[in-house]
């Protein structure tokens, strides 16, 4: 076998976990999220013969990934819905009662749900990923100036999802 071709299925079989996680978190939906690390890891694929070397194709397709959520918010607009329940991580990390894991899962499902996609992309990118807003905005390919208003605004949902998030238990 290829020794580029079993690399590269050795970056999808360890690093898929993560960008499901990833892309579930931009597009709120299972199956949107399935498509869009799909589609980055066929890109990542016809350029796996520069990337191999150089070490970064994870940052490479999760810059994919944003560029292409980016490209399907400007074609079209889908009706959002949540179903299905959120990826789980492999690692052991996890609340060590169901019942606690199960509301924080139900609140967090229910604030991304108030948001905008862009609003959602903007989140991801500066929480889950722990991005700089320079870094987000350069990502999503806007200005920092809007992925600012995408983050703060305050006639928009993001001031209840704050409260939803923040609430006392």
């Amino acid at each position: 076998m290829d020794p580029l071709l079993t690399e590269f299925d050795s970056f999808v079989r360890t690093r898929t976990s993560a960008l499901l996680r990833s892309a579930y978190l931009l597009t709120g939906d299972q199956h949107l999220a399935e498509d869009l690390v799909q589609s980055a890891l066929a890109r990542t694929h016809r350029s796996w013969n520069r990337l191999h070397h150089s070490g970064n194709a994870e940052a490479y397709t999760r810059k994919t990934m944003y560029h292409l959520q980016v490209s399907w918010w400007r074609r079209r607009r889908v009706a959002e819905s949540m179903p299905g329940d959120l990826p789980q991580p492999r690692s052991g990390d996890s609340f060590p009662d169901h019942a606690q894991q199960t509301t924080l899962r139900i609140t967090l499902r229910i604030a991304l749900a108030r948001l905008s996609v862009k609003q959602r992309a903007v989140l991801v990118l500066r929480f889950f990923e722990d991005r700089s807003e320079v870094e987000a905005a350069d990502l999503l390919g806007v200005t920092v100036g809007t992925g600012k208003m995408h983050h703060q605004n305050r006639s928009t949902p993001t001031q209840s999802t704050r409260w939803c998030l923040c609430r006392p238990r």
